[in-house]
């Protein structure tokens, strides 16, 4: 009861439930809520820190930014309860949404120019002039319809695959190494409304999750950066529920080697072999790879999680 009843006296609190109806629309770090709310940070830091003290909202910590969102699943029901009570139409409410959008676009405009200074603006699948409709096709095949879970995207880039599974989800997080990516992630999740999709930066070493936290996990185009595949692998084994489901997207084996060097490639693609040696060295099912041929062939190799993932020694990529 003392926990609820902070919480309560924590939102009681005009600036405060401004602040969590916004944060229920998507993350914002605390010089958007200062643009958008029009207050000082100092004070509105002070109204965070109450929200976050007291668990109706979260904090993340991103290199020097902290960005602040509704906590998932039963940590974030009391928030998103408290939201859902607010008033449609309420001038307040409506006027700090016409903030945000404005705040977002220019968020994604920022990211956006950031991208072409440092030549990254660009998407891989159509730098090398490959099928992507045809890949997400092929992935929505292996996804259920419905009911899919917790869906983890590592190295999600610019939120592409949680854009996608998103109706099937009950919720999304995408990990990545580039904080200008997560900018785009974050501006095409808001945009498109998707209050149960998030991204937020980490290490695909190591993965800030505990154990059997996902009921799925996908990996697009991003072993062939790695300098260690069994390692990513065995990291997405160790966050994966028993049973869960694991689905690789990436080059099968190819001859290109002048991508190892322009495109900074680790790897010239996977053959089945190399890759399915590496799915069950973590304790993984493979089943059969999909194939959809364009200039470099793209394979899917979905692979299903053992009830007890082992401890991968290291071992060489046989190609």
């Amino acid at each position: 009861m003392d926990a609820l009843l902070t919480s309560l006296r924590a939102a009681a609190e005009p600036t405060r439930l401004r602040l969590l109806a916004l944060a229920a629309r998507g993350a914002y770090c605390v010089s958007e809520f200062t643009e958008i709310l029009g207050q000082s940070q100092p004070r509105l830091s002070r109204h965070l820190k109450l929200l976050c003290d007291c668990g109706l909202l979260e904090r993340v910590r991103e290199g020097a930014n902290a960005w602040f969102a509704l906590p998932h699943g039963e940590a974030g029901s009391l928030a998103r309860d408290l939201v859902a009570r607010l008033p449609d139409g309420d001038p307040v409410l409506d006027a700090d949404r016409r903030q945000a959008a404005r705040v977002l676009a220019e968020r994604a405009r920022v990211a956006s120019e950031s991208f072409r200074r440092q030549g990254a603006d660009w998407d891989e699948m159509r730098a090398l002039d490959l099928p992507a409709t045809a890949v997400e096709t092929a992935l929505l095949d292996l996804v259920p319809q419905q009911h899919a879970g917790r869906l983890l995207d590592i190295g999600t880039g610019t939120g592409r695959v949680l854009e996608l599974l998103a109706p099937r989800i009950s919720q999304g997080i995408g990990v990545d190494a580039s904080k200008a990516m997560l900018a785009l992630a974050r501006a095409r999740l808001a945009r498109a409304g998707l209050d149960h999709c998030s991204v937020r930066l980490a290490d695909m070493y190591r993965l800030p999750f505990p154990d059997a936290s996902f009921d799925l996990a996908v990996l697009q185009m991003v072993l062939h950066y790695a300098e260690d595949p069994p390692g990513v692998l065995a990291e997405v084994a160790r966050v994966l529920q028993p049973g869960g489901q694991l689905i690789v997207i990436d080059l099968a084996q190819h001859e290109r080697d002048e991508l190892l060097t322009r495109l900074a490639h680790r790897w010239p693609g996977f053959s089945d072999e190399a890759m399915q040696g590496l799915l069950q060295g973590v304790g993984m099912s493979p089943a059969s790879p999909v194939t959809i041929h364009g200039p470099l062939s793209i394979q899917l190799w979905p692979a299903t999680a053992a009830a007890q993932a082992p401890v991968a020694p290291p071992r060489e990529l046989v190609m």
